[in-house]
This record gives C-alpha cells, structure tokens and sequence, in this order.
C-alpha cells in the first residue's frame, strides 16, 4: 500500500505544482490586459494561447462584464484556489490514511 500512496503523494504534488504555475500565467495574463501589449510578441501570444481557451469557456457560461471589467480571470482564481483546497488536499490526506 506504500506504493500507491507515495503515487497518490506525488500526483497531489505536481497537481498543487501545476495550478500554481497556471494561477500565475492567469495573473500576468490579467495584468498585462490592463496596458496595450503588442499581440506579436512571444510572451503575450503564449499568454493568450495558454489562457484564453479557460477563460472563454467561462465568459461564455457567466457573461458579465461590468463597465467593461472581465471577472473571468477571477473566477477562475477562485476555481484554481478551490482545487488547491479541495482536490490536492484531498489526495494528499488519503495518502496518508493509506499509511
């Protein structure tokens, strides 16, 4: 049983590492929205490509813009923090009851 829940361990590890490394991407993405980048360079077009496709989705389920503020980033902060709390949380404690 130690194998599976060193599996469990390591899969909750990079997953916490992965929503952090998207949370950030998320976070320039918002800031770098707020001057007039120029669309051809490298970093703003990876930017976008990483981001948009997320943020799409939840623009289109919510659409609510107020006074011309996107909250989709937002909420997709909290969704990011929701499953840090909730999914990588989870398999690390039942990682642990496996010992």
């Amino acid at each position: 049983m130690f194998v599976l829940s060193n599996f469990l361990q390591a899969t909750a590890s990079v997953l916490q590492l992965v929503l952090t490394l998207y949370m950030w991407i998320v976070i320039a993405r918002a800031l770098i929205s707020w001057v007039n980048p120029d669309p051809y360079n490298p970093i703003v077009r990876f930017l976008y490509t990483a981001t948009e496709p997320l943020l799409y989705r939840v623009r289109r389920i919510l659409p609510f813009a107020a006074g011309g503020i996107d909250f989709s980033p937002l909420i997709v902060l909290f969704a990011i923090y929701f499953l840090q709390g909730f999914l990588v949380q989870s398999l690390r404690d039942l990682a642990f009851s496996m010992r």
